[in-house]
């Protein structure tokens, strides 16, 4: 059985979308291939999403942290809050910190636990600091002072 982690952006240019996705398609079919695939998310908008629905449609389960209690109030589209609550119901299982609102403390907390209980984490990252607390280069670096394996999935050249 292999777990394996997403972190990453919230917006991935389109430039970078079809990369992304058939990168992290790659990784999770080849990690099937051998074996039942636990996905670790906190299914926020963009790579974390994108990837729930890989895992999904690769036969495998999910494992969702939610960083907060009052984490749906971040969803600010509506359409990205229904995707939220169907990949939610979808999770084999469901992880709740001990956090009341959204703040960065949570995300971070989130990330850490992502990695946590990760084999190898995936990580949609353009190489650039993260913009606030808890952020993509947070959990990246957390993974690495763990020594959790990273694959980044980033296009060369493509910005955001």
């Amino acid at each position: 059985m292999t777990h394996i982690g997403v972190t990453g952006h919230q917006s991935i240019p389109p430039a970078a979308t079809a990369f992304v996705s058939g990168k992290m398609n790659r990784v999770i079919r080849r990690a099937a291939s051998k074996g039942p695939v636990w996905g670790v998310t906190s299914l926020a908008v963009g790579a974390d999403q994108m990837f729930a629905e890989l895992v999904l449609q690769s036969g495998g389960r999910l494992h969702v942290i939610v960083p907060s209690a009052a984490y749906s109030t971040t969803f600010g589209d509506e359409a990205d809050l229904e995707r939220y609550d169907a990949l939610l119901a979808s999770a084999t299982t469901v992880e709740h910190l001990n956090f009341g609102t959204p703040t960065s403390d949570a995300f971070l907390a989130a990330g850490r636990r992502v990695v946590d209980l990760s084999d190898k984490l995936l990580a949609v990252w353009d190489g650039r600091p993260s913009r606030g607390l808890g952020g993509t280069a947070d959990v990246v670096g957390y993974a690495a002072s763990t020594h959790t394996p990273v694959e980044i999935l980033w296009p060369a050249g493509v910005r955001r």
